[in-house]
């Protein structure tokens, strides 16, 4: 590859890594006691992530460093394999761990958004979860496009009072395996950032929402509740209203979340993401369960199928459109 050889990788061993739902192929490359990792997506905007890349580590963040750029393609700094997802083993090191993860999001909250990006408005986070039921449901054989009209009428109001962007970088996929672990550094800076092409302008609940109500994996017992408080504690937000927030956000995702994950088993031929369908279903009803979510938890009970076993085989059989 000319990209390799003109950034000095010519000859390099490559290792590939596995894949995302994303579009973006990963492989290490490992030239003597060096490594780099090379990134490659041909349908994305490699120049965003390097932009977004240079702004985290400006502010004192752990983003990868930009070795060489061309289209479609990056070779970065190597941040390992630690993930937060794979060193979480014990409730001690999981919470640990997630902290200095929320300690990333406290830093980025005190910097102001690049003017540049995309802005997450509660008219946008509303349509976002109209995939619910246009994959999801519809795909479950329950379509009901007067269900999903009501629902974006009853959470619309409560996104624009608890969701309303803050002049702040939310990355939108923040999770333990978005998280490296880099013991060498301090502070926020022990959070090694992966995923935030995607980022934009919103709400401070947003990430950590997506950090502790992860689709993938959850957190044991009291590791959200100790980061919940840990950035209330730093960040001096009002608690009761954050929580809100919190659980406002975290129904907007997960409703989004079901969608896609039905969306890549069909479309992508990706039918392992079934598999996180219930966790998301039991991230979806905690944050239903919040008073201010009422009108909306009643429209849902009525007309969103909860992932049975019959719903979820069928998920995973539907036919590529």
């Amino acid at each position: 590859m000319s990209f390799l050889k003109t950034a000095g990788w010519s000859g390099a061993q490559q290792v590939p890594l596995a894949g995302d739902a994303s579009t973006r192929r990963y492989t290490r490359l490992k030239l003597g006691e060096k490594t780099a990792m090379l990134m490659e997506d041909p349908d994305g905007d490699v120049g965003r992530f390097a932009q977004l890349a240079r702004h985290l580590s400006s502010l004192g963040l752990s983003a990868p460093q930009i070795f060489a750029e061309a289209p479609g393609l990056l070779l970065l700094e190597d941040f390992g394999d630690d993930l937060v997802s794979k060193l979480a083993k014990t409730s001690d090191t999981e919470k640990q761990l997630y902290i200095t993860a929320t300690d990333a999001l406290i830093a980025l909250h005190k910097h102001p958004a690049p003017d540049t990006l995309p802005v997450a408005t509660p008219d946008a986070l509303t349509q976002m979860t109209d995939l619910a039921f246009t994959c999801y449901a519809t795909y479950a054989g329950h379509p009901n496009p007067s269900a999903q009209a009501a629902t974006v009428a009853a959470l619309k109001p409560l996104l624009d009072h608890f969701g309303a962007p803050e002049n702040i970088m939310i990355l939108r996929d923040y999770h333990a395996e978005n998280v490296l672990f880099l013991p060498e550094r301090k502070g926020a800076a022990q959070a090694g950032l992966l995923d935030f092409q995607d980022a934009m302008i919103g709400h401070r609940a947003y990430d950590l929402a997506s950090l502790i109500h992860d689709a993938r994996r959850t957190p044991l017992e009291g590791t959200g509740e100790a980061c919940v408080l840990h950035y209330l504690d730093e960040t001096g937000v009002e608690e009761a209203t954050f929580r809100t927030s919190l659980a406002v956000l975290g129904a907007q995702r997960n409703l989004r979340i079901l969608g896609i994950f039905a969306r890549l088993a069909r479309v992508r031929q990706k039918p392992h993401y079934i598999d996180f369908i219930p966790t998301t279903w039991t991230h979806l009803q905690r944050d239903l369960a919040h008073p201010v979510l009422a009108p909306v938890k009643a429209l849902l009970d009525r007309h969103l199928p909860a992932p049975t076993p019959e719903i979820l085989n069928r998920l995973k059989s539907c036919p590529t459109p």
